[in-house]
């Protein structure tokens, strides 16, 4: 007999991670924090595609950037050689959907947006091929107030979470007539110091000087230090409205830094750029980063618009939850049924409805490759789950039309069983659960009951 042929098991692509049941919960939490930050702002969510044409990215990121010369997933479509791109960030796809749609044509939109995104570059900690942004974007605002609201509702979005050791980083990089004249002087001084430029550096110096400025190299940072600083070269209006940002920030107390140094990777940005940045995730210390784009929509062929955005990786601020204390299982379920033999089975079945009607997370033992299993398994499942509660029918429950309730999570003489009516059980349970609900509402308990309204 020939031996049976092996058949190859295929694995995931590298940098691009599949979200387990165990972390979803914890993405779960995170995505529902903000949304509802956000929305408490006037935010409204949009939905952008994944592809789209690839000169919307060389035309808005600047074709001499990292992200389009080396990192974008891009390749052509077999049936029309259309050429397009696995969006290697949203803020351009927004800005091409508000002018295709016309979105401000009645006045200035706040929207967010949450998904994946790509780039080609060597996974590590933090830094992913496929990973997630939630991102924000003022369109129509000039103002340095909504600047200095964007900073203010990450700074919310932190404290809701729970996250701490995250500093901010603020700059401005003027606008365009004001940065050219400083990428002249700035072309002057590397090259006067050429020597000392390495090979990133020298790819850099008349494609894109100021990333120069960003380089992490030991051996440059003195030279780069003496650099003509951009601010040096701002005007009036540029410094008025940083001017502004701050003040602002003061006044509501939000702590922050100002960094001469910090540039943002995308052409588009002009006055207002921050980060927020953390020492706890090694090189990956940038968790959220964004500014002011006012030039993006005439880039992009539209009437000049003013706009201001941020995008924030869910992958690093999930990370910080972890080492926070907030990566706890938060239980599956309000209620697990355990049964045994057919008639409960079935009555199983009707109060788990039931419950759901009452707004309850049930979940109902099933049978697996080994059978239903005895009630001592299942009542192990019931615990892993984080029920707050479990309801046990057997046979002697089913024909005498009852259910055996027992508290799950309390404690001593607390945590008793009890035997009531079936058509009792509910409302019981509803009142149990309503009540605890009420005492404690924390969102930082990991056996925070679910009640939904």
């Amino acid at each position: 007999m020939s031996e049976e042929k092996k058949i190859e098991k295929i694995s995931g692509i590298k940098g691009m991670n599949d979200i387990l049941p165990a972390d979803a919960v914890l993405w779960e939490l995170f995505e529902n924090t903000v949304q509802s930050v956000l929305k408490s702002y006037g935010f409204q969510q949009i939905r952008t595609p994944i592809v789209e044409s690839t000169h919307l990215f060389a035309r808005g990121l600047g074709a001499v950037t990292d992200i389009v010369e080396k990192e974008m997933y891009s390749f052509e479509d077999a049936l029309n050689g259309d050429k397009l791109t696995l969006r290697p960030e949203n803020t351009a796809g927004i800005v091409r959907a508000a002018l295709e749609h016309n979105l401000t044509y009645d006045g200035p939109k706040r929207v967010w947006y949450n998904g994946p995104m790509f780039r080609h570059e060597k996974p590590q900690r933090g830094r992913y091929r496929q990973f997630h942004q939630v991102g924000a974007e003022a369109l129509g605002f000039s103002g340095p107030d909504i600047d200095a609201e964007l900073i203010a509702m990450c700074q919310r979005l932190w404290d809701d979470l729970g996250l701490q050791n995250i500093r901010l980083e603020l700059n401005s990089i003027g606008d365009a007539n004001e940065r050219q004249q400083h990428r002249l002087d700035l072309i002057a001084y590397f090259e006067q110091h050429r020597d000392m430029l390495d090979t990133e550096a020298q790819r850099r110096l008349y494609s894109n000087p100021l990333r120069i400025l960003d380089t992490k190299n030991p051996s440059m940072q003195a030279m780069v230090n003496d650099a003509p600083k951009l601010f040096d070269y701002l005007g009036i209006d540029s410094k008025s409205h940083f001017e502004g940002v701050q003040k602002i920030l003061r006044h509501n107390s939000i702590p922050f830094t100002i960094n001469p140094r910090l540039v943002r990777g995308m052409d588009y940005y002009n006055r207002t750029v921050f980060e927020w940045v953390t020492d706890e995730l090694g090189s990956q210390g940038t968790v959220c980063g964004g500014g002011r784009y006012d030039s993006l929509f005439t880039m992009f062929g539209g009437k000049a618009t003013p706009a201001c955005g941020f995008a924030m990786g869910i992958e690093r601020l999930l990370e910080l939850m972890k080492a926070a204390g907030e990566g706890h299982s938060p239980s599956q379920c309000d209620v697990y049924l355990v049964h045994q033999g057919a008639e409960a089975q079935m009555q199983s079945f009707v109060i788990g409805e039931r419950l759901r009607d009452a707004g309850l997370d049930v979940v109902l033992h099933c049978a697996s490759a080994v059978g239903v299993g005895s009630f001592k398994s299942q009542m192990k499942k019931a615990d892993v789950s984080g029920a707050a509660y479990s309801i046990i029918i057997g046979e002697d429950e089913a024909s005498a039309n009852t259910v055996s309730i027992k508290a799950m999570r309390a404690d001593g003489a607390d945590n008793h069983q009890i035997t009531l009516p079936f058509e009792s059980a509910v409302d019981y349970i509803v009142d149990q659960i309503t009540g605890s609900s009420e005492t404690d509402s924390s969102c930082d308990n990991p056996n925070h009951i679910h009640i939904h309204h």
